[in-house]
């Protein structure tokens, strides 16, 4: 790929920049399977503390920190109640069912992502042999760049305690959640029971995720985590990254907010179809027929798009696109004429 090139595909794709790569390469480090590498203590001390958990455990991805806590959650034979939409439930390879024999149960999405609570509820099993035993819901915060409402959460934290349920939150994106609606990421990860934060994203670290929970749920995914083949040794250097990501890629989240809402607005002015804009996410819709010409004429520019299905279109911003490349992007598509 072209040093130039502009990748809207996904908020993954960053690079490490050169503070973080100096931060990397000058890691104190251990064995993290023996609990030694100062630096992955330091990290997962530092974000359970700051989330208000008694424990922390980094993991190479955020598929994998699902799946542990899914399997440190449920026995086989449990069900978990999860968006039909859902990372954990559509793009994770079924990790859960196939690893652990745990079923999903999935529920269609309200437009703002979240899952109506009084289907929650009516998709809860009774406690009879014939069922599976419902012992989890499994929410996404952003869900396709949509922050959870606040009083959604608390509302979800009470059902859980009223029957009986665990609250897991996969927060791949949590981070763009707590910058959009200007708020500590403590207040929302305080409803869940365990939270996944993975760094690899809009924080713009090569590698990682954590998991949190109490230190008896973290001891589980501990022992899964080494089952699944996620135990590493000198870890320190990633989670370095990621120590780094922290201190300095927070903040700056607005400024990639700020960019997708000036984008849909550019888009707008040049009559592309924009159906959305949350966050770091711009939504549009072409005509299905002129899908391919486009991605191939953005391209040729220098300008990487990943297409959906039906012409839907998902532009993701990010650390490495500034205003200049904005404006590449937008001068890019005003010139198609497919």
């Amino acid at each position: 790929m072209p040093v130039e090139c502009i990748d809207l595909r996904s908020d993954t794709v960053t690079c490490p920049t050169d503070a973080m790569r100096a931060a990397m390469a000058a890691a104190e480090v251990g064995d993290d399977v023996y609990g030694e590498d100062p630096t992955v203590n330091a990290l997962q001390d530092r974000l359970a503390g700051e989330l208000g958990f008694d424990a922390a455990l980094f993991v190479p991805s955020g598929t994998q920190s699902n799946l542990v806590a899914l399997l440190a959650h449920c026995a086989r034979g449990d069900e978990y109640l999860v968006g039909m939409d859902a990372h954990t439930y559509k793009y994770e390879g079924g990790g859960a069912a196939v690893l652990g024999g745990i079923q999903p149960q999935p529920l269609a999405h309200a437009s703002d992502g979240t899952l109506p609570l009084d289907a929650v509820e009516a998709a809860i099993k009774p406690d009879d042999a014939h069922f599976a035993r419902t012992r989890l819901l499994c929410l996404e915060n952003t869900w396709h760049g949509r922050p959870m409402p606040p009083g959604y959460l608390a509302d979800a934290r009470a059902l859980c305690d009223r029957r009986g349920l665990a609250l897991h939150l996969d927060g791949a994106r949590l981070f763009n959640a707590a910058v959009a609606q200007d708020v500590p990421v403590r207040d929302i990860a305080r409803h869940f029971d365990s939270v996944s934060v993975c760094l690899s994203k809009g924080l713009g670290a090569p590698v990682g995720s954590v998991l949190l929970g109490s230190a008896a749920l973290i001891a589980q995914a501990r022992r899964w985590r080494k089952v699944t083949g996620g135990g590493m040794r000198q870890a320190g250097m990633l989670a370095a990254g990621a120590l780094h990501a922290l201190d300095h890629h927070v903040d700056r989240l607005a400024e990639d907010h700020d960019r997708a809402a000036r984008l849909a607005a550019a888009l707008t002015a040049l009559g592309v179809e924009v159906t959305g804009q949350h966050t770091n996410m711009v939504f549009v819709q072409v005509a299905p027929a002129s899908t391919a010409s486009l991605v191939e004429h953005m391209a040729a520019a220098g300008v990487w798009l990943s297409p959906g299905s039906e012409g839907k279109l998902r532009l993701v911003l990010h650390l490495d696109v500034d205003d200049a490349g904005l404006k590449r992007v937008v001068d890019a598509w005003a010139g198609f004429r497919g």
